[in-house]
């Protein structure tokens, strides 16, 4: 299945470009698409494990399931204030 991938600021610098379509297996989680995120873009390995997960404008857990079209835009937190 084909999902897409939004990258907050933070980890778009980092990357080839801000939105990155991944094909991943049916029955793929959140934790699945940041894992071959990773492995495809190694330079967002380690900021990617604080990385808080959005899909469909609510937070996600890391195991829930994603579907085909499904939309995973991936912020860091900031702090301060």
């Amino acid at each position: 299945m084909q999902v897409r991938v939004r990258l907050g600021t933070g980890l778009a610098r980092l990357a080839a470009a801000p939105i990155v379509g991944l094909e991943l297996d049916d029955g793929a989680t959140v934790a699945d698409a940041v894992a071959r995120l990773a492995a495809e873009q190694p330079a967002l390995a380690e900021p990617l494990h604080t990385a808080l997960p959005i899909v469909a404008g609510a937070h996600a857990n890391r195991d829930r399931p994603l579907h085909a079209g499904d939309e995973l835009a991936l912020v860091t937190p900031v702090s301060g204030g």
